[in-house]
This record gives C-alpha cells, sequence and structure tokens, in this order.
C-alpha cells in the first residue's frame, strides 16, 4: 500500500469558523459519539480547524467546482512515502 502525506492550506469564513466552533460545542454534550474516535485529548481549537477543513475537501471532492476551489484551497504539498 503506498501513502501520501499531503499539506492543505486553507481559507474559511467567519462564518464558516462560528458554524465549526457550535458544531464542536454541540458533540461536547453528546461524548458516546463516534465523533470522538480518534478527536479525544484534542483541544476545541483544533477541532474546530479539523471539521473545518474536513467540510471543505468533502465539499470539494464530492462537488468539484473549480470556483470553489480557488477561494478555499489555496495551496497543497504533497509528499510520497513508501
Amino acid at each position: 500500500m503506498k501513502t501520501v502525506e499531503t499539506t492543505f492550506r486553507l481559507n474559511f469564513t467567519t462564518e464558516q469558523y462560528m458554524k465549526a466552533r457550535e458544531y464542536v460545542t454541540d458533540m461536547k454534550k453528546h461524548p458516546k459519539r463516534v465523533y470522538w474516535l480518534g478527536n479525544e485529548g484534542k483541544s476545541d481549537e483544533e477541532l474546530i480547524l479539523s471539521h473545518i477543513a474536513h467540510r471543505i475537501l468533502s465539499g470539494f471532492y464530492n462537488n468539484y467546482d473549480p470556483l470553489f476551489t480557488n477561494e478555499h484551497i489555496v495551496r497543497m504539498v504533497s509528499t510520497k512515502t513508501a
């Protein structure tokens, strides 16, 4: 199996940040949800930013729109590892 490590530089709006913060706040009320697998121990800021990244990247891969790409995904660097 091959692995690619990729770093994205993303732009996001204040509205996107606030919605992600609301989402994380809501998830804290439900500690037994699957959401917490792999997210336990992360700071609120890490959870918020990873939620924003997930939403942007999921939208990009599921609904390819060049304007969306130019607006949110500023830069991507990938490195192939064995």
